[in-house]
């Protein structure tokens, strides 16, 4: 069992970068017992300034991660991020990736955060493979 998570990041240390104007993701696989980075988004700022689709970009990248972890998040991407079933998570600078990774498969253990629990859920669910089945997938 594992989670897909991201985060907005320009150093990969630390989630410092607002979810509209992140010039990276970092995502990562969690389980339990190991954290694997599986891919690395990086966004122009200056392609992005009075960019319409900036967020339609972003949450295409994050397509099938669990949560992405930001230090600031707007409505409109909220409700983006949600409709796809990305739980957005607010963090302050001082949270570093390591640790928030640590956090995560701690979570996974013990259980009680709820969008954890909701994420392994559906991992389990045994018509997920159907749904995804059925899914239009485009290039």
């Amino acid at each position: 069992m594992s989670i897909r998570v991201a985060f907005a990041s320009s150093d990969r240390l630390r989630v410092n970068q607002h979810f509209g104007a992140a010039e990276g993701f970092f995502i990562y696989d969690v389980t339990p017992d190991k954290v694997s980075l599986v891919a690395v988004g990086e966004f122009s700022g200056a392609a992005m300034d009075g960019n319409e689709d900036k967020l339609a970009a972003k949450v295409d990248f994050l397509m099938g991660c669990a949560a992405v972890f930001v230090m600031a998040v707007g409505a409109s991407a909220i409700k983006q991020l949600l409709a796809v079933g990305i739980q957005p998570v607010r963090v302050t600078e001082v949270d570093r990736i390591g640790d928030l990774l640590a956090d995560i498969q701690a979570g996974m253990c013990a259980g009680g955060v709820p969008w954890i629990d909701k994420a392994l859920a559906a991992s389990r669910s045994p018509d997920r493979f159907a749904r995804m089945a059925e899914e239009a997938w485009t290039d």
